[in-house]
């Protein structure tokens, strides 16, 4: 793992070796960069990607600290047009990086950095794929772009976080941007359902091994779809 200081931040980049391959930015949960996503982005490797973890808020969280994560990531959906820059930023880091193939980079993320891989590709940003994980739907309120990147979302029918009603709208919002689209929704899951400690943290946020296990199946087969 390598440490990429950048604007304030420090991405943190995983790499199985010196050869360019494709890459995927992955974008966290509420909390930040912790093992968990140090964790996804292992197995990611394992598949032979590399992969930037990335630092948006510029600092770690400990998992006491819920009420600070929550108000940082807060502090960023009020202002969606500065959070696209520090998105674009973070792609831009990414494609900086030697080993990276930047001509086949895709993002995912998780809960927050599911809404900012979206987001990322609602910029018109040249991704291959973008994959939300139990991801926030709702659209950053910008002029719309035209989506290039192809989508699959994974999402919990009972996320409380992101009633049907959104579920909807993010498909009509897709299918008007033009991009090639997919939605996987999994019925009685709720939020964060890939975060074995998210259980409890709120109503209706429960860890599902089974759903995680399906999700990430499916994200394998498209992340191999989107780099050929």
């Amino acid at each position: 793992m390598t440490l990429i200081e950048r604007d304030g931040a420090t991405h943190e980049l995983f790499h199985g070796d010196g050869v360019a391959r494709p890459g995927v930015i992955l974008f966290p949960t509420v909390m930040g960069v912790t093992d968990l996503e140090r964790g996804f982005a292992g197995r990611l490797v394992g598949l032979g990607y590399h992969v930037l973890l990335a630092d948006l808020y510029g600092r770690r969280f400990a998992p006491d600290q819920r009420g600070e994560a929550m108000a940082a990531m807060g502090a960023l959906r009020e202002n969606r047009a500065a959070l696209r820059e520090r998105l674009v930023a973070v792609l831009a880091a990414a494609r900086g990086e030697a080993e990276i193939d930047d001509e086949r980079v895709a993002a995912i993320g998780f809960c927050f950095g599911g809404q900012n891989a979206l987001d990322l590709a609602r910029a018109g940003a040249e991704l291959v794929g973008v994959a939300s994980f139990h991801g926030l739907f709702d659209p950053p309120g910008l002029p719309p772009q035209p989506i290039s990147a192809k989508i699959a979302a994974f999402h919990g029918w009972d996320d409380p976080l992101v009633p049907p009603d959104a579920v909807v709208a993010l498909a009509a919002e897709l299918t008007e941007a033009g991009c090639d689209w997919q939605i996987h929704a999994f019925g009685h899951v709720g939020h964060g359902f890939t975060n074995p400690a998210a259980t409890g943290a709120m109503p209706g946020i429960k860890f599902d091994e089974t759903t995680a296990r399906r999700a990430w199946a499916a994200c394998d087969l498209f992340l191999a779809e989107c780099f050929g």
